[in-house]
């Protein structure tokens, strides 16, 4: 039998289908999802891994003897030695207080005194997915051959390292080939199967110090801010070798903006008709006029000629041709970049390319490439393409002629630049997958193309002695720019003019105007700068600049990047004591070591040992300036935290941290002596700057998950918080038992929002004696239909969304929903082993059911 080791799930799915002369038999080993079948006769399973299946952690605990030096006890029980600076101090301890013990210390402590001893504790593995790796046992003990199938680059290439190893621990003389591959499509997959490798132990290795390295920075990092922030405010502080100095670009341009000074410049421009009756814009030479009284002089000498029909001359029509070169291939910068463009951030443009991935629409998405192989089949790629009808003209036009594709500056050998692989379908992918399905696929067809030819024309002009010109520039030969629109500049087309002729001053404007500060950096801006620099990796960046969104360390505004207070206060402090952690300098020495691991060059654990003393170089520092560091943070984050200014006391609003519930609230700045406090519902929440008009609290934006953001008072119980309840119609229980409320009708079901976690649910005027409550749809408008499921009696509601009305019971446990689910689940339960769907059988009616489940969003006062 060949076991088939693959990433993910997915990909042993896909990998299955693909290699399979026979049908593919959906089965488990334990609770693990495999896919059994035969190719040319030869057993075969492919099993998904969940990514890392082996976590790193430090051990549990350290403990020192004279005798035998440092020791590490590790979570699941083992011990081994440690080799730990020789200059930290040893047992015994003048306090046995935790993190210390009698003879050692306990590494799971956030204790500031033991960030010494973490900085180089060692690093060890751990299952952290049990289930599988007790499948992945199983399976390898009945193999004769295993194929390591993960993603080909340092990751991936660790991914399967560890699973080779697990393997080779069940099954010492298994045989252990790789597959290379770099799109999920028959012909890619065959190839990789039929030419087996070996795994890559250098870039294994380089992966797994890239491991290590993170861990240990990102834990004495992260462990150091949390504890020197100002309690109760925030969420725990994170920093990284690469999150830190990414972050200091941002503040850094962020400085440069507050750094700057507007200046006042006058611009004077002229409304022209030529004779042919097309109107266009002239500008004067003195682009910039800095001085007024020279605007107002000028503007003066042509407004005289305003309504003239000579008014104006052209003195010189200079036009020249210029050829734009079609874009090169795109690496995943560039497809980040370029997505940014076009409204996807960087994370959620690689969530989609890895979906696309997957579903053999496009090559792997993680490369750094920018040059076709000779390998690459572009006419198989076109004929995809011309199934596509967005694209058929184009493909069909280059098809006539031979293929010749643009180069990039960079030629790697483990991937091509990421091209499309298959034909997508507009109606069969959601928006956002076509939208970057649709931007890679032109710019394939794009990097084939003839260049596109431009006509720039530049026009003197005179008016009453005064010198204007205006600039035109049309597409003459669209070449790629046909297929490819993005980034395209607008077009501004002029009359056709000679020198000599004139034209009519339809009006004569000066613009008073301000010199703008720098454009703060875009996502695809900083993921570009953090390339050039070395910072982070094509598959980490992403999440690097998403990690500093999350930790409130910059926000997102205007589609740009923006520091929070926080952020610049993170920065400042670690700058003050601790500059080098925050230059690109070290992290791209570290990276360029880690690819020399990759090569050959250098070892692991040096490597490793060499960012143990950089950070051990850095820390030092830092720890001797806690207090400094905590008074900076302090400050940002209050000024992060205010929401507004405390109706009883006068003072600020904070959102504040329930450490116990990890809930956040509004509190006072003056507690304990002012005890006034406000709920929060879940969300993102953003002050207002204006004040609700009705009670004088602070409004608040509330965004939650795909809804639309709620701007709102503070103050749940001020009336512009109520909506108007909705009476639903009869409860079914109140109808069969005769339970009344107390204005003595049948009780009814009305359906309202809870003002404090904006949650709307529908509850019975008879609760006391029904408990009948439903939980409503959070999203669109709700409408009573005056009808009841004919299954369990609840009233039935047209619910209004973007996507459409629908007509839904209102009780989630309605027998006929239950029933339907099941049903979904078997029929796609028998879709996957290739059996027809049975019949459904008749439904009796169920009788309505009391209640008893009330939810616990109150309306206040109930």
């Amino acid at each position: 039998m060949r076991l088939i080791v693959t990433e993910k799930n997915i990909a042993a799915k896909k990998i299955a289908d693909l290699l399979a002369d026979t049908k593919v038999k959906n089965d488990k080993v334990y609770n693990t999802p495999v896919y059994r079948f035969e190719t040319d006769g030869v057993e075969q399973v492919a099993l998904g891994l969940k990514g890392h299946i082996l976590g790193v952690d430090f051990p549990k605990e350290l403990t020192y003897s004279k005798r035998g030096g440092w020791n590490a006890h590790w979570a699941e029980g083992d011990n081994t030695t440690a080799e730990l600076a020789k200059d930290l101090a040893t047992p015994p301890w003048k306090s046995n207080r935790r993190p210390f013990t009698k003879d050692g210390l306990a590494l799971s402590s956030w204790s500031m005194s033991i960030l010494p001893y973490l900085i180089y504790a060692p690093v060890g593995k751990y299952p952290a997915e049990k289930d599988l790796i007790r499948s992945l046992k199983s399976l390898a003990k009945k193999a004769d051959e295993i194929v390591i199938a993960t993603d080909f680059d340092r990751e991936g290439e660790l991914i399967g390292s560890d699973a080779r190893n697990i393997v080779l621990a069940a099954n010492p003389d298994a045989v252990i080939h790789r597959a290379r591959y770099s799109a999920i499509t028959k012909q890619e997959i065959t190839h990789a199967f039929d030419n087996l490798a070996e795994l890559d132990d250098d870039l294994a290795q380089s992966g797994e110090a890239r491991q290590d390295i993170d861990l240990i920075w990102g834990a004495v990092l992260t462990r150091y801010l949390t504890k020197a922030r100002f309690s109760g405010l925030g969420k725990p502080r994170s920093a990284g070798r690469v999150q830190t100095p990414t972050l200091k670009l941002i503040v850094d341009k962020e400085a440069e903006r507050d750094a700057f000074i507007a200046e006042d410049y006058w611009v004077l421009l002229a409304e022209l008709v030529a004779d042919s009756g097309e109107a266009f814009v002239a500008r004067h030479t003195t682009n910039h006029f800095k001085v007024q009284a020279e605007a107002e002089a000028a503007y003066q000498n042509v407004n005289s000629q305003v309504g003239k029909l000579d008014g104006a001359s052209i003195t010189t029509v200079d036009a020249k041709k210029r050829a734009t070169k079609p874009p090169i291939p795109l690496n995943t910068t560039a497809l980040q970049a370029a997505a940014a463009a076009e409204g996807l951030s960087p994370a959620r443009t690689m969530r989609i390319a890895e979906s696309l991935y997957m579903n053999g629409l496009i090559s792997y998405p993680r490369v750094d490439n920018t040059v076709y192989p000779a390998s690459l089949d572009s006419k198989g790629i076109f004929k995809e393409l011309e199934k596509v009808d967005e694209y058929r003209s184009y493909v069909q036009a280059l098809l006539k002629k031979p293929l010749r594709a643009t180069r990039g500056a960079k030629e790697t050998t483990d991937h091509p630049p990421i091209h499309p692989t298959g034909a997508g379908s507009q109606a069969k992918l959601r928006p956002e997958e076509w939208k970057l399905y649709n931007l890679i696929a032109r710019r394939f067809i794009a990097t084939f193309s003839d260049q596109a030819i431009y006509e720039d024309t530049t026009l003197g002009i005179a008016i009453d002695g005064e010198a204007f010109v205006s600039k035109g520039t049309v597409l003459v030969s669209p070449g790629f720019r046909a297929v490819y629109p993005y980034g395209a500049r607008k077009q501004e087309e002029l009359p056709k003019v000679d020198e000599g002729d004139t034209c009519a001053v339809d009006a004569v404007t000066l613009d008073q105007r301000q010199t703008k500060p720098p454009a703060r950096y875009g996502e695809g801006g900083i993921i570009t700068t953090m390339e050039k620099l070395g910072l982070g990796t094509k598959s980490t960046r992403h999440s690097i600049i998403q990690t500093l969104i999350d930790r409130a360390y910059v926000q997102v505004k205007d589609k740009s990047l923006k520091p929070t207070m926080l952020g610049v206060a993170v920065i400042d402090a670690l700058s003050t004591f601790a500059d080098p952690i925050v230059t690109p300098q070290m992290t791209a020495n570290l990276e360029d070591e880690m690819l020399q691991i990759a090569a050959g060059d250098k070892q692991r654990i040096d490597v490793v040992n060499h960012s143990r003393d950089m950070l051990d170089e850095v820390m030092i520092r830092l720890l001797d300036k806690v207090d400094e560091v905590s008074e900076k943070l302090k400050d940002a984050a209050v000024a992060d935290a205010k929401v507004g200014t405390c109706l009883t006391c006068g003072r600020d609003l904070l959102v504040r941290s329930n450490l116990k519930t990890r809930g956040q609230f509004v509190g006072c700045a003056g507690w304990p002596d002012c005890e006034k406090t406000y709920p929060l519902p879940q969300g993102k929440i953003e002050p207002l700057e204006d004040v609700c008009e009705v009670c004088g609290a602070p409004r608040i934006r509330v965004i939650q998950f795909r809804t639309k953001p709620i701007e709102r008072c503070l103050d749940p119980e001020c009336e512009t918080n109520y909506e108007p309840t909705i009476d639903l119609g009869e409860c079914p229980v109140c109808r069969v038992e005769g339970y009344k409320a107390d204005d003595g009708e049948i009780g009814h079901i009305i359906g309202q929002r809870n003002p404090k976690t904006l949650k709307r649910f529908a509850r019975c005027t008879a609760f006391d004696q029904c408990n009948v409550s439903y939980a409503l749809p959070g999203r669109g408008d709700i409408e009573p239909t005056g009808e009841y499921c004919k299954t369990c009696g609840a009233p039935e509601v047209v619910v209004r969304t973007a996507r459409g009305p629908w007509r839904i019971c209102i009780d989630m446990d309605c027998p006929e929903k239950v029933e339907a689910a099941k049903a979904k689940t078997k029929a796609a339960k028998r879709k996957a082993k290739g059996k027809k769907p049975k019949k459904a059988k008749p439904r009796s009616k169920a009788a309505p059911k009391k209640r008893t489940d009330a939810i616990a969003e109150s309306p206040p006062g109930s």
